[in-house]
């Protein structure tokens, strides 16, 4: 998403009667639960278990092979972009999740796609409680959701990471309601090719807690779906008016620059 500017609208969420999402992609073996609890999510040779969804093609197409697994990592890729054309995309996972902790590793490669927008240079982020793959209009940019937004530092500066952001969606930070499009973390500043692991850990709708290698950099309470927005008021009006978001997908984000995802798993919660 667009980086953080102060007093800009907010656009996030998902919602609880279109959020469902039947199983995508191939079937699998049930992935296994490691010695902490966490189950993988990518397993390291395809994308079972996920689809595509890019703007302005159908579910699941990808012609120009975005996302793709090579060496053990899910690969953001433009080789095949002659430009990007705000072609925005996003890999969904297979299920919807209300309460976990999540563990991705990224890191930021190469050089943006040709005529990327300058905000999205190093840009990247991991959509949650968002709404369902098949519920995204044909040329819808981002789905309803919340965003923990991953930046990468540009050589000249801070550049925090871990941040939130919102399509279609508000939260609740210090008892106040913030529309403002995205919210700045705490974190430091990881310029160049290095791997860094994001954890978000998701209670419904009480408490979010954004943590970048190890490190608490962002808390926040009542994610909710933003009615000034036209595709988020649909999904209000789909839930009989309610705001607050209990559970969505999953999914991570094509914003024009590569990037991989060594690492995707989860650790559900009890409520």
């Amino acid at each position: 998403m667009p980086l953080p500017q102060p007093n800009r609208r907010a656009f996030l969420a998902g919602s609880a009667a279109l959020l469902a999402v039947p199983a995508l992609g191939l079937r699998a073996e049930e992935p296994k639960a490691d010695n902490d609890g966490f189950v993988a999510l990518f397993n390291g040779k395809d994308l079972t278990g996920w689809t595509p969804k890019i703007r302005h093609e159908k579910l699941g197409e990808d012609k120009d092979k975005t996302f793709r697994a090579v060496d053990g990592v899910i690969q953001v890729n433009y080789e095949k972009y002659e430009k990007f054309d705000e072609r925005f995309g996003h890999l969904f996972y297979k299920e919807k999740f209300g309460h976990y902790i999540l563990r991705v590793e990224y890191r930021f490669t190469g050089k943006q796609a040709v005529n990327g927008p300058g905000w999205a240079t190093r840009n990247s982020g991991i959509m949650f409680h968002g709404q369902s793959a098949e519920s995204l209009r044909l040329d819808q940019d981002f789905p309803i959701s919340i965003e923990y937004q991953l930046l990468g530092g540009l050589g000249k500066g801070p550049r925090a990471t871990g941040n939130m952001c919102s399509p279609g969606t508000n939260v609740v930070m210090n008892d106040k309601l913030f529309t403002t499009h995205c919210l700045n973390s705490k974190s430091k500043t990881f310029d160049g090719d290095v791997w860094v692991t994001a954890e978000l850990e998701v209670h419904g709708s009480d408490k979010v807690i954004h943590r970048i290698n190890g490190e608490v950099v962002m808390e926040y309470t009542q994610p909710q779906l933003d009615p000034k927005n036209a595709d988020a008021a649909k999904l209000i009006k789909a839930a009989d008016g309610k705001l607050l978001l209990e559970e969505g997908t999953i999914s991570l984000q094509a914003e024009s620059h590569p990037c991989e995802f060594r690492k995707v798993e989860i650790k559900v919660l009890k409520k």
